[in-house]
């Protein structure tokens, strides 16, 4: 699961960079569609990286391919359905991440069929954009505090199981670890990330 190939680490940092920022930018534009302009007034509704990079997320999308940046802060109380929005906000992440993937695999692939001489660096950058960009969107969906999944979970849990799927909280980085050591992650979001490349592949094969 650990890749310490040099060719990746320097192709993939624009990748990195991409899906972090795409993925933090699009928590707080849609938070601030949906009338919570919390993270405006945090500087949050911004494509500077250095507004969204988390560097212990950063290094372990790196390594992993699977990690997170600095959460944008919202405050639901905001929101006309707090419920609804606060879900919107959470799926806008992982959505903007698959969204900026196909959008690269399309790019790639239109590239080759005109005829291109597509360079290996070119290749290799478009590669691991779309392959950050997928994995940090499935990563996000995991259902463990503070991840995107868990938002999305606890909204739709009774209110004393989201209290106590909340509690996790203080315990999710160890978890995270422990998971990363394991097989377990791998055999849950390798199969997740081949799924949605067949699935972009389908949407593009009518064109390519």
């Amino acid at each position: 699961m650990f890749d310490f190939n040099l060719m990746s680490i320097v192709a993939g940092l624009p990748g990195l960079i991409i899906a972090m920022v795409v993925h933090e930018y699009a928590h707080a534009q849609v938070a601030v569609w949906l009338g919570d302009f919390t993270p405006r007034l945090m500087g949050r509704l911004t494509l500077n990286p250095k507004a969204h990079i988390d560097p212990i997320g950063m290094l372990m999308l790196f390594l992993v391919h699977f990690g997170w940046a600095k959460p944008v802060q919202i405050n639901p109380r905001n929101f006309k359905n707090p419920s609804r929005d606060d879900i919107m906000v959470s799926l806008a992440g992982p959505a903007a991440n698959f969204i900026t993937a196909f959008l690269a695999l399309f790019a790639l692939l239109a590239y080759s069929r005109m005829g291109g001489e597509m360079t290996a660096g070119v290749y290799w950058v478009l590669k691991m954009i779309i392959e950050y960009n997928i994995g940090f969107g499935i990563f996000n969906l995991i259902p463990l505090p503070p991840l995107d999944g868990s938002h999305v979970l606890m909204q739709l849990l009774p209110r004393d199981m989201a209290y106590k799927l909340a509690d996790l909280e203080r315990y999710s980085f160890l978890i995270l670890i422990v998971l990363l050591m394991t097989p377990v992650l791998s055999m849950i979001l390798i199969p997740c990330r081949a799924m949605i490349l067949q699935l972009f592949s389908l949407l593009l094969s009518p064109f390519f």
